[in-house]
Formats: structure tokens, sequence, C-alpha cells
């Protein structure tokens, strides 16, 4: 979360400086949620937030005391529950914060009479006869059953049971909850049955299939040992008036805790193997986590972004357990050599080489956000400046993140959302009551390996300064492009809603197992193109921070109107492949479905 280590090179801070300056400048927000310098114009993406119904705000709890917890969160998700083709959100809320605290000793009082719940929305998505699409959303938290009465954090989704219903893990500073989807619109606490209460800070989780028994497992990712009878008492720099003042500290004051893995049974329960497989070996303090084949052999393994520390590159070793690559794989520390401030992350094939590469969000003045590209059997390196995604993520602390093509134009583009976990200064000088707000950021691919910052063209909404930190990612709207939630810390959650993608092709499609039909978290894509372009894509609902993504799979297609061919590499081993395949539509494709393919031995 934060860094006290100096910057590689003088020059690198001096512009580092007066970049926050002038980015300063222009921030206005003098509290949650207050806008700054909005326009008319629309922009590649459109806040939809309020059009379409969602009136959640985030509550952190926060009384002054500065308890690390409260800068954390929250984080959400993007998934289907209801199975009726379209995503519905999930949002985490807060409570109050501190033994013998009530909501009098709130330094924002609440904005709303709604309980301090975590909030079930449906969408109830209408299409036209011409086509046109209207967003609405309902908040059914009370009768889909769900009762979530921890400090929240974040969210993994997955179906564990394979009833073909996707479930909910949610995790808390606290005990984590199960919530089993009885798909009739309501869920079932078996955070008990199931065994998967984790009572540790836990930030993000991921189901995944790590021994490839066609049964979804959990990750669960643990960040540090604090508590309210351990906190610590640190401070910052200044106050308003010129002194010191009373601070969040850093992470590295507390102990970091080990992560866990559990292991689905099959029978609806699951057992704690974290330290069988070796994840409980290690502990650097998880706050991210994304999960893919980064070595190509056909086998899950998991990254994790861990704060202040080096990262985890845990390498399935396919026999149940995994072993840390991440310091001979060039991924545990930056270029430089130094461990940063990971927050968010995501894999994704931005190069369209056929190998998962790596971004993650980091710490302001003294880090930089940082790709590492997969140069093949998991062997990375650190491309964050000649990429172009360095210097201007300087001025910025990211968290939520993802490769995502925004434009559909075939190449992964990336969004970061921002927010300060220590007090900005001229933010705090200007006494301002809330001196941690930023605005979010957006990159294009250009290809040959170069981003280019777009935020300017993003929208009038990427002009807000807020404290963001979670995002889910997904076509909301079913229009064939990625839209995007944004969850932010004391402050309204934002539906943005994506402009830019719908002038060019694309093909969506769920990937299903069979009987029930899951979705097969894991599985590779290859999308064939008419010209002899290739493009690379996966199943996945993990990445970003704390948050869980829309399972589905969107490819943009530029302008190219028709696919040759649709391969799929299968979890388990098997890869088979669709022929005509529509396009500008979405498919659902079913293991055993395809023409079986013979697999390469290295991904068996």
């Amino acid at each position: 979360m934060c860094s006290h280590r100096g910057s590689s090179g003088i020059l690198l801070v001096i512009w580092a400086l007066l970049t926050v300056c002038l980015s300063q400048g222009t921030q206005q927000a003098v509290g949650p949620g207050r806008q700054a310098g909005i326009s008319a114009t629309t922009g590649i993406f459109r806040d939809a937030t309020t059009d379409a119904g969602i009136d959640f705000v985030h509550f952190n709890g926060m009384s002054g005391e500065r308890y690390l917890c409260e800068m954390m969160g929250p984080g959400g998700a993007m998934f289907d529950y209801d199975n009726d083709g379209d995503l519905d959100l999930y949002l985490i809320q807060g409570r109050m914060l501190g033994p013998g605290k009530t909501l009098s000793d709130a330094v924002f009082p609440v904005s709303d009479s709604k309980p301090l719940i975590d909030r079930l929305y449906r969408n109830d998505l209408q299409t036209d006869e011409g086509g046109g699409r209207r967003l609405r959303f309902t908040d059914v938290t009370e009768e889909s059953g769900i009762r979530s009465p921890g400090y929240g954090m974040g969210v993994a989704t997955g179906d564990f049971d394979n009833d073909g219903w996707i479930d909910l893990y949610v995790t808390n500073f606290g005990p984590n909850q199960m919530f089993r989807n009885n798909g009739d619109g309501t869920f079932t606490d078996v955070t008990g049955t199931t065994g998967t209460n984790d009572l540790r800070w836990s930030v993000s989780a991921a189901f995944l299939d790590y021994d490839r028994d066609g049964r979804l497992d959990l990750y669960v990712g643990n960040y540090v040992d604090f508590s309210f009878s351990n906190h610590k008492r640190c401070f910052s720099f200044s106050d308003a008036a010129g002194g010191s003042a009373l601070e969040y500290c850093d992470p590295s004051q507390y102990e970091p805790l080990p992560e866990s893995l559990f292991r689905n049974r099959g029978d609806g329960t699951f057992e704690d193997v974290s330290h069988e497989a070796g994840i409980a070996r290690e502990s650097n303090g998880a706050l991210g986590v994304s999960t893919a084949d980064f070595n190509g052999d056909g086998w899950i393994d998991i990254y994790v972004a861990n704060d202040k520390r080096p990262n985890h590159l845990w390498i399935n070793q396919r026999d149940g357990s995994f072993r840390n690559e991440a310091l001979l794989a060039g991924c545990a520390v930056s270029g430089e050599g130094f461990s940063e401030s990971s927050m968010g992350v995501d894999a994704g094939d931005y190069d369209n080489d056929g190998d998962e590469d790596l971004f993650m969000t980091h710490m302001s003045l003294n880090e930089k956000n940082t790709l590492y590209v997969n140069q093949g059997k998991a062997s990375f390196k650190d491309a964050s400046y000649p990429s172009g995604l360095a210097l201007p993520s300087i001025p910025f602390t990211g968290f939520g993140t993802a490769f995502l093509d925004y434009d559909n134009d075939g190449r992964l583009d990336l969004l970061a959302v921002n927010g300060h976990v220590k007090n900005v200064e001229a933010l705090a000088r200007a006494k301002d009551p809330y001196p941690l707000h930023q605005t979010n950021q957006l990159f294009r691919n250009l290809g040959k390996g170069r981003f280019q910052e777009v935020t300017g063209a993003a929208g009038a909404v990427f002009k807000l300064s807020e404290v963001s930190r979670g995002a889910a990612f997904g076509d909301v709207d079913n229009d064939g492009d990625t839209d995007l939630l944004v969850f932010n810390n004391n402050g309204r959650a934002r539906l943005l809603t994506n402009q830019a993608g719908s002038d060019k092709h694309w093909v969506g499609l769920r990937l299903v197992g069979r009987p029930s039909g899951q979705d097969m978290l894991g599985a590779r894509v290859e999308v064939v193109l008419s010209e002899g372009r290739t493009l690379w894509r996966r199943v996945r609902s993990d990445g970003s921070y704390a948050s869980a993504n829309d399972p589905r799979v969107l490819a943009g297609l530029g302008y190219a109107d028709r696919v040759e061919a649709v391969r799929v590499y299968w979890p388990g081993g098997r890869a088979e492949e669709w022929k005509e395949v529509p396009v500008n539509a979405y498919s659902v494709l079913v293991q055993g479905g395809g023409t079986r393919l013979s697999v390469p031995p290295q991904r068996r």
C-alpha cells in the first residue's frame, strides 16, 4: 500500500512532483463524490449509474482513528446470478469501525437510510424491436436472503457445486462468507458446512480448478495481522496547519498473513490444503490475485500481488502442490530490483503471442504501475517504461485494473482506477475533508508493445476525483463491448457504459461444461480471423482488485467481419474447434460439442 523507498532517479522525482502539482490543480473535489470539471461530452464511457437505478453509496466507518482496514475496500462483482443472460451486480459495504464506536462517531455521516449491508442488484435489461437497450437495475437484496454482517472487502464468483448457478464468496475484515445460489433468486449462507470460513483479514479471492478434476477450488488472499487491539498510531509530514497529523500506518508495521487454498471435495465441502500445497509457505501480504496458465503446460497457476513485499508466482506442480517461482521468472520485483506496493493485478495476452502477460497497479511517486511481458513459459520482463505505461502512472495510487479491449480493435487496452491511501499534501493544506481522491486512467494499446494514455477522451466521468478501489468488468448491456463498475471508498459506485466499441465487429462466447452448464474458468480461447490474425483470450472471473468479472469471453475483431475458427483449450486438457461462429452475437460453446483436436504435449 505504501512505500518510503527513494525513486530510481532525481529527474523522475522532479517529473512526478510537477505532474502531481499540475493534476492537483485541476482536482476540485472537496469530499466524497464531488465532481471536477464535468463537461457535456460523452466520450468513450458514459456514467449510467443514476439512469440505471443504482443508488449504492459505500460507507467505510472511519472515525478519525486511522484504522488501516478502512482504506482498503471495497470491491464487488458483475455476474449473472439468475441465468437470464445479463449481468447483475454485487456491491460490498462497510460498517462502523472500532470498539464502542457508533454511527454518531463517523467522520462522514451515512448518506441514506438503507441498512449497511452488501447489496445485490438484478439487471432488468430491456431491448426494443429496433435493438435499442435500456438498462435498469432493481435492488433485490432483501428477497435474495443474503445477510452480510461483516466489514466487507471483496468477492469471488464461481459455480462451486456444478449446478449451473453462480455462487458467491465474500471476503471481509473478519470472517468470510460462502453463499450458495439456490437457483430461485435466493442464496444460502453455507460457510460453515462448506468449511470455507477464514477468520483473518482477506481481500481478494478466486475460484479455480487447480487439480483439473472438474470442480472449482478456492484461493483466498489474506493481507496483514491488523486488529483494533494492535492498532498503531502513525503520523504524516504535516496537517493543514503545518504540524504533524495522525496518518494511516505503513502495512509493513504489521505481520503479513499466509494465503489459503481450499480444495473442492465434490460433496459440497472443501478441504484446507494451504500447507500441503505449499501456498502457506510464504506470507507477503496478498491484495490482488490472477489465475492463469502462465507457463503453457495446461495447468492453472496463481499470481499474487503483494503489498510492499515480493509478489508470488505459484507454479502448479501438477501433483496438488505449488512452487513460488516469481523471482526466477522475473516477476517478483520490478526491473530495477525493488519490491513494489502491488494492489490490483490482471493477466491477459496484450501482444497476442499466445501467453499471459501481467499488469499491476502500485503506489504513487516512488513507484510506477508495472507491465510484465511473458516471453514464453513464464519468463517475464519488466516492460513498464518502453510500453509507455510507467511515467503516466507515477502521480497515482492504483487499485482495480484490467486488460480490456474497449474499442474492439483486437488489442487489449488497460484501465486503472486510483485513490491515495495517505493524505495528499496539497489537498490536506486546502482543508479538503477527504484528501485522498484522484482521477482514473485509460490506456490504449497501440500495438508493437506500446500504450498511449487516452484518459482525456474517456468521458466526463473520468474527470471525477474520487477514492476508487475495486473495479469489475463485463458487457452489462449485451451490446458487444466492455463496460465497467467502479467501487469507490466512502463514495458512490459508478457504472460506466462503453460508447466506443459498437462500430467494430466482435464475437462473444460463453464456455460451459457438462452436464450442468457451469462456466469453465481457466479455459483458453484461440480466435482465428479470416486475414490470418489470431487472438488469445481466457475464461476468468478473477483479476482486478477485490472484484469479480464477467466470465464470458468478448473478443473485438476490428473490421474483420467473420471468424475462421474458435479453438478452446479446456481446463482438463481437451481441445476442440468450432467453425462458423457468428459475429456480433453471443454464442454458448459446450464442452464436447466441438471437433476434437490434438493437444501439444506441453498442454496435457
